[in-house]
């Protein structure tokens, strides 16, 4: 098995980060750089920082906070948020961006991941799905979850593997914020249709989550944020859980406060 990741997520809309329960109810819980640097210190594998607002209100993503973010941080930050154009890529990427997720705009121009992929390299593109329970069968929602797509989350993950994806990002919009526990078949189903890297999103209240999400959703990586907001656990205790149960795991120690 290859060493699992711990990603903290920072939900960024307007001025500050978030985050809420199920898509929703959004509670303010800080300010990005701040979070960055207290990041930079808790021995996490990678970022990822989502702009929930951008793709609903059409703007471009912030190159400028983006760049000025990129420069205080010392591990592997994925960006995404209202990107719709190889351009916006190529400026994120510029910015500092080591990944760009991409979300919404893959159902609409599905040859925006093949064409990324291509000019850029796979293992910069991210495609995240957001998806939940509906009638008993899973569908995929663009648009922070507000749009339904009609898609089924595997079948889609396949099609976004075979055009170029190089890491799928799958989060359970029912059980997001609810340190419940992540939705296991939801990842599996993901995990089992697919080859590349799954990050496991959604619901992560403790440790034996996490667990879980590996061995028995057989995710690559696990992607947190309410657990460290309001809670005790730090990336490290969570880290430390694995180990201690034979998931092999990153030791970043040596390159905090080093640069990238």
């Amino acid at each position: 098995m290859l060493k699992v990741r711990v990603i903290p997520t920072m939900l960024w809309k307007d001025v500050g980060l978030v985050k809420g329960i199920g898509f929703d109810s959004w509670r303010r819980v800080g300010t990005v750089l701040p979070t960055v640097k207290v990041y930079n210190t808790r021995q996490v594998d990678e970022l990822v920082l989502l702009d929930i607002t951008a793709t609903q209100q059409g703007i471009d993503p912030d190159y400028e906070t983006i760049n000025d973010l990129s420069a205080e941080c010392f591990v592997p930050l994925t960006v995404g948020g209202g990107v719709k154009t190889i351009e916006h890529i190529r400026e994120l990427l510029k910015a500092g961006a080591d990944k760009v997720c991409i979300n919404s705009a893959h159902y609409d121009t599905p040859q925006l991941i093949s064409e990324a992929s291509r000019k850029f390299g796979k293992q910069c593109i991210v495609a995240s799905i957001d998806a939940k329970l509906m009638d008993g069968h899973y569908e995929c929602f663009s648009h922070s979850g507000t749009k339904a797509t009609g898609k089924e989350p595997s079948k889609w993950a396949s099609n976004l593997e075979k055009l170029g994806a190089g890491e799928i990002i799958i989060t359970s919009i029912t059980q997001d914020g609810t340190m419940s526990g992540y939705d296991i078949t939801l990842i599996s189903k993901i995990t089992s249709t697919v080859a590349v890297p799954v990050i496991a999103s959604g619901g992560a209240g403790s440790p034996l989550d996490a667990y879980e999400a590996i061995v028995s959703g057989g995710a690559s990586a696990v992607a947190m944020a309410s657990i460290f907001h309001f809670t005790q656990q730090t990336p490290m205790e969570i880290k430390s859980y694995l180990g201690e149960r034979g998931i092999p795991v990153r030791d970043i120690s040596k390159n905090i406060n080093s640069g990238r």
